[in-house]
């Protein structure tokens, strides 16, 4: 029988790379397949991982498939895929490019840094097949000379469903079911996420078409990046929207749940994805979309949502606007979002596509 072995730096709950992972093995162990995961640290305890030094020992036919998860630049991942005599695959999740982070943590620069440089060796890997989450990750390496033939894409796993039927957090219900118009955005705190422009639009909104209005801005801080967490705490001071923008945190998925149900638009303006997640999540919740259509964000939205070409905040605060005053509008795109959802992005959709993948290789 044919062993998979998955292989990524690290496992942690919440984390979208480890989502797409942990679907992966799910679905190979449901059809059949000798899988393990491999991984150099991990949190999660929901399944038995083990450590990349026990990697070789799995893998010792010329048959069996690796399949490498790439976000991060990581030597020992490449040293494998260059040494191990087997079929390999490597799912691309995009690197951030380090400018996002220059004068802000030099450490993300530089890991950001040796990230895309390592690319280049990862993308030159004889053979292999690359699985990428998106048209954009996809343009990426064929960028780098990676063939078409050997590039397919396949958008990641997720927990959704999970996100679907689990019972909201009723305190969050209890306290912003209030009438006001609430606007959403989620994703961990980084500068690359475009958190300033999404506080100048909804000030705009908030100010010019609506004062009775509230931004969720839902998403894990890090310590290391602290300068800009205190920018965009200070911006939205100076503005005087302390008591109109509302800073999370990391949420449990009952609360985030609640976040998306008491919302009436979902905007997002991230200057870098390489798939974004939370788009999904709230076509999934038929929640409208307004974006900044950067990188990945057309290629994941499609049609379901109201996507720009430019971060202007007037024309993102217009937009919000009209969603916000026009039910049919916010109705017709909640419904796109949902077709959007079902037609390309569940996990059953998903993990048809992955086996067929998989049965090809073999």
């Amino acid at each position: 029988m044919t062993k998979v072995a998955i292989l990524t730096p690290c496992i942690a709950d919440g984390d979208a790379v480890s989502n797409d992972v942990i679907g992966m093995h799910q679905s190979l162990i449901k059809n059949g397949y000798e899988v393990q995961v491999f991984a150099a640290s991990w949190s999660s305890e929901r399944q038995k991982i083990k450590h990349v030094k026990e990697i070789r020992k799995f893998l010792q036919r010329k048959s069996d498939i690796l399949i490498y998860h790439y976000s991060v630049g990581w030597d020992d991942a490449l040293n494998l895929l260059l040494e191990i005599n087997c079929n390999k695959v490597v799912k691309y999740h995009n690197v951030t490019p380090p400018n996002f982070y220059e004068n802000i943590s030099a450490e993300y620069t530089s890991v950001c840094s040796a990230g895309r440089e390592q690319l280049k060796h990862i993308a030159a890997i004889q053979g292999a097949l690359y699985l990428a989450d998106s048209e954009y990750n996809a343009s990426e390496l064929y960028f780098l000379k990676v063939p078409k033939d050997n590039i397919l894409v396949l958008p990641p796993f997720h927990h959704i469903e999970d996100l679907q039927y689990i019972d909201a957090d009723i305190s969050v219900l209890d306290r912003y079911i209030d009438g006001k118009v609430n606007i959403l955005m989620v994703g961990r705190f980084a500068p690359n996420k475009g958190h300033a422009t999404l506080i100048d639009a909804f000030n705009i909104y908030h100010t010019t078409y609506n004062r009775d209005s509230r931004l969720f801005i839902v998403g894990k801080e890090d310590d290391r990046l602290n300068s800009y967490t205190t920018f965009i705490y200070q911006k939205v001071s100076d503005l005087g929207l302390q008591d109109s923008v509302v800073f999370t945190g990391g949420v449990s998925i009952e609360a985030l749940k609640a976040y998306y149900l008491v919302s009436n638009i979902f905007m997002i303006t991230s200057e870098h994805e390489g798939f974004c997640v939370p788009l999904v999540e709230a076509m999934a919740m038929k929640l409208p979309i307004v974006a900044y259509g950067s990188t990945a964000i057309p290629y994941t939205v499609g049609k379901a949502g109201l996507v720009w070409n430019q971060p202007d905040p007037y024309l993102l605060a217009g937009s919000v606007d009209c969603v916000a005053r026009d039910e049919m509008i916010s109705a017709n795109l909640g419904e796109l979002g949902w077709r959007r959802y079902n037609e390309a992005f569940t996990n059953e959709q998903i993990e048809t596509s992955f086996l067929e993948i998989i049965k090809n290789i073999e």
